[in-house]
């Protein structure tokens, strides 16, 4: 006796349905997994200094993720201190620039909201300086002067306000990987 397969609706909806749910817990382990690898710690912290500085959330949180992992006690080869790896003439600098008078040494860059206050301060100075992110992101990288010549050489920048092409290999890189970080941001969270 040959058995038949009953077609019709019953046939095609349960698979449907095993698919749907398939997906649905793939897409739910997906999102768990690069939430894991892309936290948003200091969030509070983040956003109101992001806020305050007029500056996308999602590139703060990519700059912390970048520069050290999360990690406020990180130190880079150049000393460079905390959250956002901020060095001590950069510090000194940010601090003169925002008018800082309160009682702050170098050590207080390890503590996360100063931190996070001073860097959101150097990106939004640096924002307004240069025009694009891309910019921005090669000066605190590698140097506001370091920018600055580069926009003036036609190898570098054909209209000297935005540059075609980074000539240090480490600024190049990193620059392209806080943008691709940024986005990553943007996909995962809602601010």
């Amino acid at each position: 006796m040959k058995l038949q397969r009953k077609s019709g609706f019953g046939g095609v909806f349960f698979p449907l349905v095993a698919i749907l749910i398939l997906a649905g817990c793939m897409r739910f382990a997906w999102l768990h997994y690069y939430r894991a690898a892309y936290p948003v710690h200091y969030r509070e912290t983040v956003l109101a200094c992001a806020e305050e500085r007029a500056l996308p959330a999602e590139l703060v949180f990519a700059v912390i993720h970048c520069e050290s992992g999360f990690d406020h006690q990180a130190v880079s080869y150049v000393e460079a201190r905390g959250l956002m790896q901020i060095t001590e003439d950069t510090f000194e600098w940010a601090r003169w620039r925002m008018g800082d008078d309160e009682e702050r040494s170098f050590g207080d860059m390890f503590v996360p909201e100063t931190n996070i206050r001073y860097g959101t301060a150097i990106l939004n100075l640096l924002l307004e300086e240069f025009e694009g992110e891309r910019e921005a992101l090669a000066a605190y990288h590698a140097g506001w002067g370091s920018v600055k010549g580069w926009l003036k050489r036609e190898e570098y920048s054909r209209d000297g306000r935005t540059l075609d092409y980074i000539p240090f290999g480490d600024t190049r890189v990193y620059v392209a990987k806080v943008l691709e970080t940024k986005k990553i941001y943007q996909k995962l969270y809602t601010f």
